[in-house]
């Protein structure tokens, strides 16, 4: 995975205001640490991170003022829950060799068998690779996979370097036969049956609170 170089200044004022201060000026606070070294602060552009970002574990270049450099990678990033702008990133150092554990992507491709149903356990797996030879997703074919077939930890094509970080036995895509329209339907009365026994329920319940709060008058 090639990595993207970023801009990054030292940022010496903290707190909520001055962290708006910075957003206004399309700049996103963050923070870099890992290696023993203490955090440093930093405001970083905020069009550029973004479009960075986008990539599952982007390898990140931290340029720094001095012509200093770090390689790192985004831990944590908040965004905004309501608009999606990016709000804070906390960035992890790693060096070239290195080796990390992250979180990737599962992509299913291929059509199973007729009449069945793709239950993706894990969307995303654990890995350990080196930091600059991280994998964007792990395909997984599922292509004319019968009911009751499984994909495991175990049995996930990875590329060279690339260990799973699970159990050996963790599922992560299963096959199942989809239901019958009797099924369903069966499935249906039972929940009509269900909901109109909880109506009733609420209904007595009801019935039975101006006697409870009468006696309580008394």
């Amino acid at each position: 995975m090639s990595d993207v170089t970023i801009a990054a200044e030292p940022r010496t004022e903290f707190g909520k205001g001055a962290a708006r201060r910075l957003r206004r000026a399309d700049k996103v606070p963050a923070v870099l640490y890992g290696h023993g070294s203490d955090p440093q602060h930093l405001a970083l552009p905020g069009h550029p991170i973004m479009l960075a970002l986008r990539n599952p574990n982007a390898l990140i270049t931290l340029s720094m003022p001095g012509n200093a450099s770090q390689l790192a990678l985004a831990k944590h990033v908040q965004r905004d829950p309501l608009k999606g702008h990016l709000v804070h990133i906390d960035f992890i150092q790693v060096r070239r060799g290195e080796r990390v554990v992250v979180e990737v992507p599962v992509h299913v491709v291929g059509d199973a068998a007729p009449d069945t149903l793709v239950n993706v356990e894990y969307a995303q797996v654990a890995v350990e690779a080196e930091a600059t030879h991280l994998p964007e997703y792990i395909e997984v074919s599922v292509e004319g996979m019968e009911p009751g077939t499984h994909v495991v930890a175990s049995e996930l094509q990875l590329p060279r370097g690339v260990n799973v970080a699970l159990e050996e036995d963790t599922l992560i895509v299963g096959i199942q036969a989809a239901p019958t329209a009797d099924q369903l339907e069966a499935e249906l009365d039972e929940d009509l049956l269900a909901a109109s026994e909880s109506e009733t329920a609420g209904e007595e319940v009801t019935a039975g609170e101006p006697a409870e709060a009468e006696s309580t008058q008394e």
